[in-house]
């Protein structure tokens, strides 16, 4: 309301910002912040140790490196050539004969059809067309390192076989510590701090709250509640309607049921749709023939199914009995070995012969007692307040008086009571007053 909303005045200080200065400003002006205290709390900075830290680790010295050796390579055995020839035969060229076969006549009628008496030329296009080229034969590029087999025999041994011999099962020392534990020979106390501290006092006796008797009321209902005594109903006038009011305008002409697009936009007229009479249906009067080309073409011939020409072979049924050995078996043979019994320690715990209660400390010291009834102190109801009707004036309508708007005099060009007197270097206007009491700073 009192913020200065021009822009100064002078033409050498003008600039696009807006004066800030206001009545406010002028009459709180801004003072000096001063800077929160610093906090006592000390800082938590880390504290090195001034030991110096070993650079051995547990895994270095545990754990001692040894000295590896190379593995010795077994050199690969020289190569001796058989004398045996190799048989070239094969199962299948055992097992599965060529045989002569004889073709299947069809089962097709014979058709009979005109053969020409002239020779047929029985050269192709591609024959004619593409003539081998008189070249020699390229030879593949690839290297001369063909494979030999071995000629020597094969003795059937592995890696494993030669290199790792069975010395029989290696017994183990146990490399757990002893245990150095001695046993006392004192007697076990029973005795705690809860049996000789706990003192058990006599308990006693319960409070037990006596109930009055339930007294009827003599006064009779009357049937109202706090609202219907407090809050009744004063006579007022019904609310009037705040819509403003609109005359009917009546007209003696009829309202008329047509509209301007039924007017201007007519149907045209249609011609009428052309539609072809069906013709009518006349069954045929012969027979219909029900068989089919395949019916009439292909018949079932009294001829025999075709026989299969592949050969059954016949297993010859040897006379000496099957050899279940196998190299499996021969030298992977079971171990002899002894199974290992458990070793169980003396038990140290010594059962007393009497039967266990299955009591605990808790059921046997914290007997259960019965519950103890608060009495309640909460004050009794003092009956149903006065008649008396609620008094509508409150301290805002009695105290409060309205008072008028007062306008700024900076609003004003020139303001009444106010005599100019000149200018300051941010462009605005200084007022005195008439009676030269107070002097008003606006700007325009």
């Amino acid at each position: 309301c009192h913020h200065c909303p021009h822009l100064p005045t002078r033409p050498y200080e003008n600039s696009e910002k807006p004066c800030m200065l206001s009545e406010y400003m002028e009459q709180y002006p801004l003072y000096p912040t001063t800077l929160p205290r610093g906090s006592f709390k000390p800082k938590e900075a880390y504290k090195m140790a001034q030991i110096s830290m070993e650079g051995i680790s547990t895994t270095k010295r545990d754990y001692i490196a040894h000295e590896v050796l190379p593995w010795k390579l077994k050199p690969p055995e020289k190569h001796i050539k058989s004398d045996e020839i190799m048989d070239l035969t094969s199962t299948y060229k055992q097992d599965y004969n060529s045989y002569a076969t004889s073709q299947v006549p069809p089962c097709l009628p014979f058709v009979t059809r005109h053969i020409p008496s002239a020779k047929m030329d029985t050269r192709t296009t591609y024959k004619d067309d593409y003539v081998l080229w008189n070249e020699p034969k390229t030879e593949p590029i690839r290297p001369n390192d063909r494979f030999h087999p071995s000629e020597e025999k094969f003795d059937h041994r592995t890696i494993v076989q030669d290199a790792y011999l069975y010395r029989g099962p290696v017994a183990t020392q146990r490399c757990k510590p002893l245990n150095l534990v001695q046993k006392s020979k004192v007697p076990f106390e029973n005795i705690t701090n809860y049996r000789v501290n706990y003192v058990p006092h006599p308990l006693e006796k319960c409070y037990v709250h006596k109930h009055e008797k339930y007294k009827v009321n003599e006064v009779p209902f009357d049937g109202l509640t706090t609202h219907k005594v407090s809050y009744k109903g004063l006579a007022g006038e019904p609310a009037k309607l705040a819509k403003p009011y609109q005359p009917k305008l009546l007209h003696d002409l009829p309202f008329s049921s047509t509209t301007e697009f039924q007017e201007k936009y007519q149907a045209w007229p249609r011609p009428p749709v052309f539609t072809k009479k069906p013709d009518v249906y006349l069954p045929s009067m012969e027979k219909m023939d029900l068989h089919t080309t395949t019916q009439i073409h292909y018949k079932h011939p009294n001829g025999k199914p075709a026989k299969m020409c592949r050969y059954l072979a016949q297993l010859e049924e040897s006379t000496e009995p099957f050899n279940s050995s196998s190299i499996m078996k021969e030298d992977y043979k079971p171990w002899l070995c002894k199974r290992l019994k458990p070793i169980f320690h003396a038990p140290e715990l010594t059962f007393s012969a009497k039967p266990m209660d299955c009591l605990t400390t808790f059921q046997t010291h914290y007997v259960p007692h019965p519950l103890t009834t608060m009495k309640s102190y909460k004050p009794a109801w003092s009956g149903p307040k006065h008649h008396t009707l609620l008094d509508a004036k409150t301290t805002y309508t009695t105290s409060y008086t309205p008072k008028g708007i007062v306008r700024c005099l900076a609003s004003y060009k020139d303001p009444p009571g106010y005599v100019f007197e000149g200018t300051d270097a941010d462009g605005h206007n200084l007022y005195l007053p008439a009676s030269k009491t107070q002097c008003l700073q606006v700007g325009h």
